[in-house]
This record gives C-alpha cells, sequence and structure tokens, in this order.
C-alpha cells in the first residue's frame, strides 16, 4: 500500500483502534479485528435486546390490575437485591392503571412494533449507504434517549397516554437500526470457514439481553419504575460510544488484509494440476460499499422467502414471551 494511501487509511480509523495500535505501537492483526468486531457487536445487539426488554417488566407497575383483581388483592413481586416484598395493588400508573390499562399497554407495544418492523426495511437501505458505524451509535444513542424518555414521565409526572405512545414508536424506529448493521459488519469480517460456529456463538447476544435486561428493570424497579428505563437507557447510550470509538466497519476501512483460505475456495485439482488459485475472501481491495440490493431483488434470492417465514413464526413466540409473559405470571401466578 502507498504511504499516501495508508496514512488515509489511518486517518480514517476509528479512535479507539488508532489508540490501541498506538499502545501496541503498530497495525492489529485481522484476528485481531475479527474479535473487536465480534465483542463490540455482540454488546451492541446485548444492549437492545437489554432496552427492550424493560417494557415487560414495568408492565405490572404500571398496571396492577386493580379493576380485575380488587383493591385489597396482592401482588408479589420478585426482587433480584432482596427478599420477595408484598405489594398492594391499586397504586399503578395513570392512565395505564384505569379498566383499560393493558389494553393501553398492548397498543404501546403494537405501536413500538409496527414501527420496529417498518424501521427495519429502511434501516437497511440506509446502512447499505451509510457509514455502519456512525449508523448504529446513532440508533444507539437515540434508542438510548427515548428509552430514558420513557422512564422520565416518572419524575415529571407525565400521565398522557399519547406521550408514552409517540417515544415508544420513536424507540421503535431507532431500535431498527441494530440488527441489519451488527449483521452486515460481521458479515464483512467473517467468511464462509466457520461461520456456523461464530455466528452461533454469537448470537447468544439475544438472550444475554434479554437476561441482563430484566435483571437490570427489575433491580431497579424497586427505586421507582423510571429508573428501569433510564438505566438501560444510558447504558445502550454508552455501548453505543463503544461502537463509534472501536468498531471497524469492514477490512477495507482499516487496510487489513486476510491471509486465512477460506474452504469452499481452496484450489482444487483437475488430472493433477490445480486448477485456480484461492482468493482470500476478504482483503484490502474489499470495497464495502457495494451495489444495494432492491427489495424485490432480495426476495428472488434463493431461500430468503422460506427464511423469512422461519424467523416471522418464530419472533412470533418469542415477542409474545418477551413482552406479555412476566405481566401474565404476575397477574395469575400469585404462589
Amino acid at each position: 500500500m502507498p504511504e499516501s494511501e495508508y496514512e488515509t487509511t489511518a486517518q480514517k480509523k476509528p479512535l479507539g483502534i488508532r489508540f490501541l495500535e498506538w499502545l501496541k505501537k503498530g497495525t492489529l492483526s485481522y484476528k485481531t479485528y475479527q474479535v473487536i468486531v465480534l465483542i463490540v457487536t455482540f454488546l451492541a445487539y446485548a444492549a437492545y435486546h437489554a432496552a427492550r426488554k424493560t417494557t415487560s417488566i414495568v408492565k405490572s407497575a404500571l398496571d396492577p390490575a386493580s379493576s380485575k383483581l380488587g383493591s385489597t388483592a396482592k401482588l408479589w413481586e420478585i426482587n433480584y437485591v432482596s427478599q420477595p416484598t408484598e405489594r398492594t395493588l391499586g397504586d399503578g400508573w395513570a392512565p395505564f392503571d384505569g379498566a383499560n390499562g393493558t389494553g393501553l399497554l398492548g397498543e404501546v407495544d403494537l405501536a413500538f412494533l409496527a414501527v420496529y418492523a417498518m424501521g427495519m426495511y429502511f434501516s437497511g437501505h440506509l446502512g447499505d449507504r451509510m457509514n455502519l458505524r456512525i449508523f448504529l451509535t446513532i440508533g444507539m444513542v437515540g434508542t438510548g434517549v427515548f428509552t430514558s424518555l420513557f422512564g422520565a414521565g416518572y419524575w415529571a409526572d407525565i400521565h398522557n397516554f399519547y406521550y408514552f405512545l409517540a417515544v415508544q414508536m420513536l424507540a421503535g424506529l431507532f431500535q431498527s437500526t441494530g440488527w441489519p448493521s451488527v449483521v452486515a459488519v460481521v458479515g464483512n469480517w467473517c467468511g464462509k470457514k466457520k461461520r456456523g460456529l461464530i455466528m452461533g456463538i454469537w448470537n447468544a447476544h439475544t438472550s444475554i439481553g434479554n437476561i441482563s435486561g430484566s435483571l437490570i428493570a427489575a433491580a431497579m424497579l424497586s427505586y421507582g419504575w423510571g429508573w428501569s428505563f433510564v438505566v438501560p437507557g444510558f447504558v445502550i447510550a454508552f455501548v453505543g460510544l463503544l461502537v463509534f470509538l472501536f468498531l471497524p466497519v469492514n477490512p477495507s476501512s482499516v487496510g487489513a488484509d486476510r491471509v486465512e483460505e477460506d474452504e469452499s475456495s481452496s484450489p482444487k485439482k483437475s488430472n493433477g494440476e490445480e486448477v485456480g488459485l484461492t482468493e482470500p475472501l476478504l482483503s484490502s481491495s474489499f470495497k464495502g460499499k457495494q451495489e444495494a440490493v432492491g427489495f424485490i431483488e432480495a426476495w428472488k434470492i434463493p431461500g430468503v422467502a422460506p427464511f423469512a417465514l422461519c424467523l416471522f413464526f418464530s419472533k412470533l413466540v418469542a415477542y409474545t414471551f418477551l413482552y406479555w409473559l412476566p405481566f401474565y405470571i404476575s397477574h395469575t401466578g400469585n404462589q
């Protein structure tokens, strides 16, 4: 690489990467970059899910179902920090503590998921045309801001349903930036070799995020339900800062060369002679800004339609449990 081109590439590197190279007094290896990418994207999407999980934990505090169970009914609330405590129902948060509280919470979830689903389509298009590091940072900070604003209603004494609806819709819009971005970045750095193993381990971020989000929200609930939103909001904003500082989007953005051979592109022999040479799966010539695929063209790709249908039904079950199972158990399982 010419010296001028090397200097230009070095200037484009994230600040955190430049700091690590300054400590090492040399450039990082390709595998080091891969490890950084996997760790940063893992933390990023775990933070997305942690912020997303908050609503399901706080539902029982917003709507204690006083109109359904009676003012003298008791709700046993699990506290992850201390022993279980007993709380009298009827001290919910308007407008969710009324007769239609459960319906209003359902409308908030519906609005969030509808905007999230539509936003995924547009986020994919924007991600193909923007620097994914900047795009992901904006999405995470925006998610943190609007998640925190939902919790800010606790201290601001806000009881307007449309405030919570609007804030949750905007949170869903920024949440939609996560999945297309992290998948694209990981795809830029990981080829077909050991892809199943890498993606299998990496995809645990969903469960880790849900678990950590539940623990944080439940622990903060005893201090006021607002903290259950604000703390995960600050967490995802902080991880967004890490993304901005340390995430290299693709090998060409940091001048990295891939020398590892891909299993599917190894030289094959014909009549005792090798045919073709193994090309690096991703090298410094990788442009990263390939032509974006249109919506119709994407559906024509073999395997996309059946995979989309499988994912639809699996997400249907997953999000039903994610958003409503804790609320359902808290209202029916008093033992």
